[in-house]
């Protein structure tokens, strides 16, 4: 998914917002989780390019000021993981794709990160984790979206309130208003070069307005020498608006503390570029 993703998504954000008509509809059978092996090895140059690292230092304070260890959901490569533990933070990320994961490891042992970062496959919507292990729990970019069905999200919400310590806080990072973003087809959105190889992507986006899911169809292409090959996946998204997750957050047994509006504490409002919701267990201290 290409920037205005910063995402994401992974995913990525558009600063161009635009109606347009709903297209053909999306199947019922779309899964937030598929694509994700088939985009391991492009995420890092796309991400270079669209979110690059202005999530990193948010994530890297809310780390700091945690008292225990940190769990990321949906850690990919490392993007968010990695810079945390840097500054001297315990920290277990969990992601579904086995590619994203290895390419993580890789980049730990390079990093000598092995004694304070512990990788983990595993499904966000039941964590693979004791009760009450984490003091925070990270859920960067857009990564609850991927998420596309309400049992998903709840399933998820519940194991994260299983898994977080008494007093724990839970950070939120949502790509806004997917749905608003216009559809279009098979447009170059990122160029360059990756290992030696020229690399574009081509991207189309459909939408299904109604029940509030983006799905991105990307086409990557790498030329090397005379050599042309293309890497095709989607990649599928939900939308939920800062009142209806907080709703959701609580019926879960949160109490949201904060809703930001940007990477540096700023108030959240509609028109916000970044929705950031913090919470904390309901019964804890905040």
């Amino acid at each position: 998914m290409s920037e205005p993703r910063e995402r994401t998504v992974p995913v990525k954000r558009r600063a161009r917002r635009a109606k347009a008509s709903d297209g053909q509809r999306l199947s019922a059978n779309n899964e937030g989780w598929h694509g994700w092996d088939d985009y391991a090895a492009f995420y890092d140059w796309e991400n270079a390019q669209t979110v690059q690292r202005r999530d990193v230092a948010f994530w890297q304070r809310l780390g700091a000021a945690a008292e225990g260890r940190v769990l990321e959901l949906g850690c990919g490569t490392g993007r968010v993981t990695l810079p945390v533990a840097r500054n001297g933070i315990a920290v277990t990320g969990v992601d579904r794709s086995a590619s994203m994961l290895a390419r993580a490891r890789a980049k730990r042992e390079r990093g000598r990160l092995s004694a304070r970062v512990d990788f983990v496959r595993g499904d966000i919507r039941v964590l693979p984790f004791r009760s009450a292990q984490f003091s925070l729990v990270m859920a960067p970019y857009g990564i609850l979206q991927s998420l596309v069905r309400e049992r998903d999200l709840q399933a998820t919400l519940a194991s994260v309130a299983r898994v977080l310590a008494a007093g724990g806080r839970f950070g939120i990072d949502l790509v806004p208003d997917l749905p608003e973003w216009s559809e279009y087809q098979s447009r170059r959105t990122l160029a360059g070069t990756l290992g030696g190889a020229r690399v574009s992507l081509v991207e189309s986006v459909r939408q299904d307005r109604g029940r509030r899911v983006t799905i991105f169809d990307q086409r990557y292409i790498t030329r090397r020498g005379r050599a042309t090959r293309e890497h095709r996946f989607s990649l599928t998204f939900r939308t939920l608006s800062v009142p209806q997750m907080t709703r959701r957050l609580e019926r879960a047994g949160f109490r949201v503390d904060a809703a930001l509006g940007d990477y540096r504490g700023g108030p959240w409002d509609r028109r916000a570029d970044v929705w950031i919701l913090l919470a904390s267990k309901a019964g804890g201290r905040a």
